[in-house]
């Protein structure tokens, strides 16, 4: 079984969304350990703020197979299928990492660049798994988020019910 970080987010209906994509992940693989969410500004577009998470999941599908299901929960909520990487969405969901591999796998960038470049990827992962090695920098994300400039992007730990349950809030 591969131990695979995935990024949720979604700026449309934002509650909503993010608790069908957790309760479609764990349809899927059982459920997920999940950070804190957070409410962030939109990066690289103007749109509505996002709310994001970090999930961990266990799995036996290659990547290709992982990130094709991935897609199709997208699809399967409101993602239109020529949608642009920069604009709103009701649900985004990212192979962040799999297992330690550093690849191009299926099309998929491995571990996820943008873990080093945006707090709303980097926190809610050091927050999961602090000790944790990022597979290329062999740095903790403990290391990486203290070095990270935490004023770069605004990022806020929200409240966030799911199942009846609060996720941690940091």
């Amino acid at each position: 079984m591969a131990t695979v970080f995935l990024g949720l987010g979604s700026n449309i209906r934002r509650e909503h969304y993010i608790g069908v994509g957790l309760d479609a992940l764990a349809a899927l693989f059982g459920e997920p350990c999940t950070s804190s969410v957070y409410d962030g500004d939109a990066i690289g577009f103007s749109g509505e703020p996002f709310l994001n998470l970090v999930a961990r999941i266990e799995t036996d599908l290659p990547v290709g197979e992982l990130a094709r299901q991935l897609r199709q929960l997208e699809y399967a909520h409101g993602r239109p299928e020529n949608a642009t990487r920069n604009s709103p969405r009701q649900l985004d969901i990212d192979i962040l990492t799999y297992d330690n591999r550093v690849a191009v796998v299926d099309g998929v960038i491995l571990p996820r660049p943008e873990i080093l470049t945006n707090a709303f990827v980097l926190r809610p992962l050091a927050e999961l798994a602090p000790q944790r090695l990022h597979p290329a920098e062999g740095k903790s994300y403990a290391a990486l988020w203290a070095d990270y400039d935490h004023r770069a992007q605004r990022l806020k730990a929200v409240e966030f019910s799911w199942r009846g349950r609060e996720l941690p809030l940091l």
